[in-house]
């Protein structure tokens, strides 16, 4: 019985504590872009470029009129340097 109340009181903490941080946490530096918006990624002849803060609509327009050779958006995230110092 002592064992049963114990697990249930650790489990309680916990919840406590899970609750008090936040669900997702962005690597250092990273900022979470507006609802709707995110980072457009153009690709054109190997080279990988970004801009931050579009919607998928504006994304694929400009993707298209910058004649990529392939594109995506990342919703609700800002551009990431991928780690090699860009």
């Amino acid at each position: 019985m002592i064992v049963i109340v114990r697990v249930a009181l650790l489990g309680m903490t916990l919840l406590a504590a899970a609750a008090d941080r936040p669900a997702a946490e962005l690597p250092p530096g990273a900022v979470r872009a507006a609802p709707g918006h995110g980072a457009c990624y153009c690709r054109m002849d190997e080279a990988l470029q970004c801009t931050a803060n579009l919607t998928e609509r504006e994304c694929h327009r400009q993707c298209d009129e910058a004649i990529c050779d392939d594109w995506f958006w990342k919703e609700r995230l800002q551009c990431w340097n991928w780690g090699y110092g860009g």
